[in-house]
């Protein structure tokens, strides 16, 4: 605190977005002790995507972000950890006693003995997937391709189940990459993604993510985040454009206006909006516009839906031991021929359904279960009323178990494709794209450090992140990045 100048403390900085990225970017420059920072959210709650509620009584529902992925060196899971936000011991138990059911349409049951060694071996080939030899292999491939030939020549490929079982472990992975197919995403990410070591899925205790939440709160002071902001336009450069019309210096070389026309001006913007916002508004966001190459990666680098369908049932009627009942079909979307036939067109949307994978377990809901479902159908499930999925739903569970499926009470679907404040859920690296290029290009600070008014406009959140992005730590550490970037200015 004592190493920032007066100067910086004077400084004034706006950041947009209370999600992870824009807190933590805001507590660090508090922190390092920066007087004038405001935080503009345009949703009436915090949180980004990361959104905690109560539908079910008393109990918690994460209807955005689930688990922290990896503890090593996880800045999020240290401080779920150091503050007992962790999942409680009994539960982690119980998950490790529990398995999949897998069925086919029509009530077939597939057995452990069969399910395990194509998930198994999923798995291994995800891993060779982004070792640096296979990458420069592949590198032209999709991830559905590489997978497709690297499956086909191991013993399993024999067994139709067994080809069916891991069309089902790809459209799994969907929900991971947030893409519409594995055939649009890259066979090796081309990109630094690191899992960090230890359990991968970390769940979180009786309070979900809103705990970490409001740790982050704790450092920033509520009266300087102002919800309710929706910013629809960022000026920068404004003393270079003065200097040429009329001669006079601005007081601040930013304006920021948001959507009901409320303008607040500063020396420096971090800008945390989702990278679904910024396809749809850069071009109309920034002014002057955004140089060509951050337009590119913009363009160029995915950006998903993942939804989730909860189904609160009148009781429980699958086994203890069930985690999920997970659906094979016999000619799901990610086989490659089912694929290729519906790229063109919308016969797909007849078929949206097959694209949920299966239904999941949900902790301390013993009659909740929990659907996933990514990409273009997800979007075309997020049109359809509550009441037509919740019986498709019905339907599936019925027709692949044969179990006695009692009704639906309640229904609870998310709906990040059209959230205008969103878009979507997190970014993927397409196929053909070299994601730390278009990472590195997409959170460049403008004008960079030549200029002689430097870092007026920051990007943060977690496609801005070339190890971590797709992940809260990788928004959080984004936040972090772009705060430290204008401290260690001030400090110089």
């Amino acid at each position: 605190m004592s190493e920032t100048s007066t100067m910086s403390k004077d400084a004034t900085i706006v950041v947009v977005g209370a999600g992870f990225a824009g807190l933590s970017a805001a507590s660090s420059l508090l922190h390092a002790g920066f007087q004038n920072v405001k935080v503009l959210e345009a949703n009436a709650r915090v949180g980004g995507r990361v959104c905690t509620t109560k539908p079910f009584k008393e109990n918690v529902i994460e209807l955005g972000a689930n688990w922290i992925h990896g503890q090593q060196k996880n800045p999020v899971f240290q401080l779920a950890k150091k503050h007992n936000l962790l999942a409680e011991k009994s539960l982690l138990d119980r998950d490790k006693s529990s398995r999949d059911y897998f069925f086919k349409d029509g009530g077939k049951h597939l057995s452990e003995d069969l399910a395990d060694p194509v998930t198994s071996l999923f798995e291994k080939l995800l891993t060779k997937a982004n070792e640096d030899e296979l990458g420069r292999k592949y590198r032209d491939m999709s991830r559905g391709d590489y997978l497709d030939v690297a499956f086909a020549k191991s013993r399993l490929a024999g067994s139709e189940d067994g080809s069916r079982i891991f069309e089902w472990c790809k459209r799994n992975e969907c929900s991971n990459e947030a893409a519409s197919s594995l055939f649009e995403v890259a066979a090796s990410q081309l990109s630094e993604y690191s899992d960090l070591g230890g359990e991968f899925y970390n769940p979180l205790g009786s309070r979900g993510y809103q705990a970490i939440l409001d740790i982050l709160l704790k450092g920033v002071p509520s009266e300087i985040i102002l919800t309710n902001k929706p910013v629809k336009r960022i000026q920068w450069d404004l003393n270079k454009k003065s200097q040429g019309a009329e001669s006079r210096e601005m007081s601040h070389p930013v304006k920021i206006i948001c959507e009901n026309d409320e303008t607040f001006e500063a020396d420096h913007v971090i800008v945390t909006v989702s990278l679904g916002v910024l396809k749809r508004q850069a071009g109309a966001m920034f002014e002057p516009g955004l140089p060509k190459c951050k337009m590119d990666a913009i363009e160029t680098l995915g950006f998903g839906t993942v939804d989730k369908i909860f189904l609160r049932f009148s009781k429980r009627f699958w086994p203890e031991d069930c985690a999920g009942i997970q659906l094979v079909w016999d000619e799901g979307p990610e086989d490659k021929a089912i694929y290729d036939s519906q790229n063109e067109g919308d016969g797909w949307k007849k078929t949206w359904f097959k694209k949920i994978c299966g239904f999941d377990t949900v902790a301390r809901h013993p009659t909740v279960l929990c659907g996933w479902i990514t990409g273009r159908e997800a979007l075309h499930m997020e049109t359809l009323q509550d009441s037509d999925v919740r019986d498709t739903c019905v339907k599936l569970l019925r027709s692949f178990t044969g179990w006695s499926v009692p009704e639906v009470s309640q229904v609870l679907i998310s709906r990040w494709g059209h959230d205008p404040r969103v878009f979507g859920s997190y970014s993927y690296i397409p196929k053909r794209v070299n994601g730390v290029r278009r990472q590195k290009a997409l959170g460049a600070a403008l004008p960079d450090l030549e200029e002689s008014e430097p870092l007026q406009v920051l990007f943060a959140g977690e496609a801005t992140h070339v190890n971590f992005y797709a992940t809260t730590h990788g928004a959080y550490l984004s936040g972090i990045r772009e705060a430290q970037r204008l401290i260690n200015h001030y400090i110089k």
